[in-house]
């Protein structure tokens, strides 16, 4: 493990269009085909590591695993574990050494190599999860900001490094987003009347979920809304279905090229504006503010600003409704200056926060009172885990969009790791309600 080494490059994050053509066949006994070296750098190539850290990173390894619910199979070695779902390591010797150099970014990239792989990867995901707080040793996690690989600068969520860092993740392809999520395009918890939930009840779910929204602020005819975060628009038209008059803003050009499109569609253009804007540069008076799963991009220096914004933008007696994904206190304090996979691939500059700092943000620096938290985890397992057996049926069409297996891999692990922090309880999802008060006469 790395004690001074740079972030890893991000320059094996996919291009926003990738380049037309055919997908390469898989390679031989199920391994993915090699990654592309040009558009997957760091994927393509196993990272050099010393014998000494290969083999610290292979006994620590071992050891963590050892007494966890799994099976752990590794070519030409004893298997360890205590049973369970199986995980297989293909190339023991690359899967070592991206750990040793790279922690948890080398693990994900050993899995878009192919190098290990599981029959079931959201269950191995799972117990990894619940054990997340105890896998590395305690006197390698006291010395975690000696080997922990750091956040680049430029990706922290000022103005534009935020509109460089959504466009990573939202202007990937709207097509693509389109393959897996329901005719709504929410991305975003649903909330389903039981479970296990099912794909044809996906959509009633999501819009369940946005009206306890619009319900939980106050949302009617005549109300002031500012969205914070548009994605695809779904909350935008079920509000102004309502009456309400709505300002939404966002950073993806994507996102809002096909909200527009939406609105239009419903003849609600007279009641719903969306706006290409940084919920900094916001303006104007609202009688309600909704984000919803926007916080977690906003990172923690900047979350001050981010809720008194809401603060600001609300009229006295105003309601602010927020969705919301949390992990634990301690994790997120242990892990918040810490670099990882989904940083690299998935959502740069983003983080988690707890309830807990939500709350002592809130306090320290607004007015707005917390009146309402609902929480519901179980919910997005669920959501989950209809969004990656979609993808998964659905490769073929990803692939025809030009996307590679490298990067099928990528996005089979990501919702596979999200589904399972939600299953092992690491993650949870709230919703929030903040009022601001009327000033006493």
């Amino acid at each position: 493990m790395r004690a001074a080494d740079p972030a890893p490059t991000t320059a094996a994050v996919p291009a926003a269009r990738p380049a037309p053509g055919d997908p390469a066949p898989s390679a031989p006994g199920g391994r993915p085909a090699p990654a592309d070296a040009t558009r997957w750098p760091d994927v393509a190539r196993v990272p050099a590591s010393s014998r000494a850290r290969t083999a610290i990173a292979r006994t620590v390894v071992r050891r963590a695993l050892s007494g966890l619910p799994l099976r752990a199979e590794f070519e030409g070695a004893e298997p360890v574990g205590r049973g369970g779902p199986l995980l297989v390591v293909r190339d023991p010797d690359a899967f070592h050494a991206r750990v040793g150099t790279g922690g948890l970014v080398g693990f994900g990239e050993s899995y878009m190599a192919g190098e290990w792989d599981a029959p079931d990867p959201v269950a191995v995901l799972t117990v990894l999860a619940a054990h997340a707080a105890d896998l590395v040793p305690a006197p390698l996690q006291r010395l975690r900001r000696l080997w922990a690989l750091r956040h680049p600068h430029d990706e922290r969520n000022t103005p534009d490094g935020s509109r460089a860092n959504i466009s990573r993740h939202y202007d990937l392809s709207n097509d693509l987003f389109a393959l897996f999520l329901d005719d709504t395009l929410t991305y975003s918890s649903a909330v389903f009347r039981g479970f296990p939930a099912a794909w044809d009840r996906l959509a009633a779910a999501q819009h369940r979920k946005i009206d306890r929204l619009l319900d939980l602020a106050g949302v009617g005819a005549g109300t002031r809304l500012l969205e914070i975060g548009t994605g695809w628009g779904e909350l935008a038209l079920r509000a102004a279905a309502r009456g309400a008059r709505v300002t939404s803003l966002t950073l993806s050009r994507e996102q809002r090229a096909l909200a527009l499109e939406r609105v239009g569609a419903a003849g609600l253009g007279d009641r719903v504006d969306i706006q290409l804007r940084d919920y900094r540069e916001a303006r104007g008076t609202y009688d309600v503010v909704v984000s919803v799963e926007m916080i977690e991009a906003v990172g923690a220096e900047f979350w001050p600003v981010y809720f008194r914004t809401l603060d600001d933008r609300l009229a006295p007696g105003g309601r602010a409704a927020i969705q919301a994904i949390t992990m634990p206190h301690e994790r997120m304090l242990a892990s918040q200056d810490t670099f990882t996979w989904i940083h690299k691939y998935v959502f740069p500059g983003g983080l988690i926060p707890s309830t807990q700092a939500v709350e002592e943000t809130v306090r320290d620096h607004t007015g707005l009172r917390l009146t309402r938290r609902d929480a519901f985890g179980a919910h997005y397992a669920e959501t989950l885990r209809l969004w990656r057996e979609r993808f998964t049926e659905r490769a073929d069409d990803v692939a025809a969009l030009g996307f590679d297996e490298t990067f099928r891999r990528l996005w089979t692990f990501y919702l596979a790791y999200s589904e399972a922090g939600f299953r092992a309880g690491y993650l949870d999802v709230q919703q929030y309600l903040f009022t601001k008060e009327n000033p006493a006469p």
